[in-house]
């Protein structure tokens, strides 16, 4: 399993993530070496995360209620701009048909490619969030065109 985020202004390392990966291992190795270092400067953040409001207290040493974070609707189709950069990368990787010898080999396959997206394209998925978000609930939380 390989483990990225993503901004506005950034992308964080591609991780190899294997094993159990449970809450402290996901704090330890990624949120204190990836996602803290990848919002360094950022002054207004949407998490959009499954991470409990006690471990990101834990975590920033302060109250999480200035914090803003984008709840997403049980019945919606998962509306994280990473879901389409997984999407996009996952189809540059289908489209090499020479098999990865090595879980290594495609995972420095994935890395490339990762490491190739551009940013201009990231933040137009940000940028567009709030039109999707509107199709959403236009749809009453069932299927949009993205």
């Amino acid at each position: 399993m390989v483990w990225g985020a993503i901004s506005y202004h950034g992308l964080s390392n591609l991780l190899r993530i294997e094993g159990n990966f449970n809450s402290n291992r996901y704090v330890r190795e990624v949120v204190l070496h990836e996602v803290i270092p990848l919002l360094q400067g950022v002054t207004e953040a949407i998490f959009q995360q499954i991470m409990h409001a006690h471990i990101l207290q834990r975590l920033f040493g302060t109250s999480t209620q200035h914090m803003q974070r984008f709840s997403r609707s049980a019945y919606s189709p998962d509306m994280s701009p990473i879901e389409h950069v997984r999407d996009l990368v996952g189809r540059s990787c289908v489209r090499d048909l020479r098999p990865a010898a090595s879980k290594d080999e495609l995972l420095l396959r994935i890395k490339a490619r990762w490491n190739s997206l551009q940013q201009a394209d990231i933040q137009n998925l940000f940028d567009f969030m709030s039109c999707r978000i509107e199709k959403l609930i236009a749809a009453r939380g069932g299927y949009t065109k993205y």
